[in-house]
């Protein structure tokens, strides 16, 4: 009997996963922002440390650029050159370059004009180039959005023109921009305040200018990425920006004011975030039973160290799963289960647990005697 009741508490032991306890980490209180969906998340962690209807799927406006341009960055030669068709120099509406019929002009100058100057005509163009037509194009950046991830996306066209079909979320829209801004030719063009765009048949120049006002001075530490205003989108922006090694990406959804959310979200971020260590590399977490050892059990303890930012005042959780039946021998260093940081529903990160000591098996002659050594 007692041997099955042993087998029964490691049995809970390996399998299971439990409540530890809480760290309470007192913040102050988020911005109240006019915008009537926004997010803001930490760009190397990929956390979220702010949300208002950030999964309600809306109008994303220009915003969708974002996605045309990492996609046309992946898949082509920024230095193709690329004849204009008349569906491109048709696209009129919102902002545009001017594309003509025959024009001939270099992807990357394309790519500049739609993600500094916003141009619908140049979108089309874009895809027109990569995909050869523009809706196989936007199949792609479905199939990419999926890929991502990004389940509540889905688009229709290249530019963001408004459509009952064309939607993404806060969440998304942050997730993306997290993913395109690796690209370092992406980063570099949503933070360039002027540039020219030039045609090379016939040879002309356009001189454009970012379309994100904080850029020119509004926000100092900002380092893009992309406005966007329809009808039904209302005034929409992602706005990234550092602080000290961090980086912060805001989205703000048809907003009253755009900018002043958008600073108000990364400036709180920026002040309110600290590093907090959850855990110290050797720190001691747990015991398990050790079956024929010379000793019961053996103590567990973290492989590394781990700091997150947080903000102060709210719990986190850390729970324990060990993974493995023990049997002597046991050596230090044995990877024996993890413990998962959580807060808000969010994984904050995982510390491997390992070995803390060796446990040697026990010698034949250990029943005989019946003796247990320490």
């Amino acid at each position: 009997m007692k041997v099955k009741v042993w087998k029964v508490k490691v049995w809970f032991l390996i399998f299971g996963c439990w409540l530890l306890g809480v760290v309470q980490v007192a913040w102050a209180s988020p911005p109240e922002v006019t915008a009537e969906a926004a997010a803001l998340m930490e760009r190397q962690s990929g956390l979220f440390y702010y949300e208002k209807n950030a999964t309600e799927r809306r109008a994303p406006a220009s915003l969708t650029k974002v996605m045309t341009c990492i996609l046309a960055l992946e898949m082509a030669d920024p230095e193709e050159v690329v004849t204009v068709s008349r569906r491109a120099a048709a696209i009129s509406m919102g902002l545009v370059i001017d594309l003509r019929p025959g024009e001939q002009i270099k992807l990357r100058e394309l790519i500049k004009a739609a993600l500094i100057h916003s141009a619908n005509d140049a979108t089309v163009a874009i895809a027109e180039a990569v995909a050869g037509d523009h809706d196989t194009f936007v199949r792609w950046m479905n199939a990419k959005a999926l890929l991502l991830g990004l389940e509540d996306t889905h688009f229709v066209n290249t530019n963001g023109y408004s459509h009952p079909e064309h939607w993404s979320t806060a969440k998304d829209l942050a997730r993306l921009t997290r993913y395109a801004l690796q690209n370092p030719t992406f980063a570099s063009l949503v933070a360039t305040r002027q540039a020219v765009v030039r045609w090379e048949k016939p040879q002309r120049e356009l001189p454009i200018s970012n379309t994100n006002r904080l850029l020119h001075g509004g926000y100092p530490q900002v380092t893009g990425v992309k406005t966007g205003t329809t009808q039904a989108a209302g005034q929409c922006l992602i706005a990234s920006a550092r602080s000290g090694e961090q980086e912060f990406v805001a989205v703000v959804l048809k907003s009253k004011n755009r900018y002043r959310d958008a600073v108000a979200l990364l400036s709180w971020g920026s002040k309110e975030l600290k590093e907090v260590n959850l855990c110290d590399k050797g720190e001691y977490w747990t015991r398990l039973p050790v079956a024929e050892g010379r000793l019961g059990d053996v103590p567990l303890v973290a492989r590394e160290g781990l700091s997150v930012l947080l903000p102060l005042g709210e719990p986190v959780e850390k729970q324990i799963c060990l993974t493995r039946a023990l049997r002597a021998p046991v050596y230090p260093g044995s990877p024996l289960g993890e413990v998962i940081f959580l807060w808000r529903g969010q994984e904050l990160g995982r510390v491997s647990l390992v070995a803390g000591k060796e446990v040697l098996e026990r010698p034949w002659w250990w029943r005989l005697l019946g003796k247990r050594f320490e």
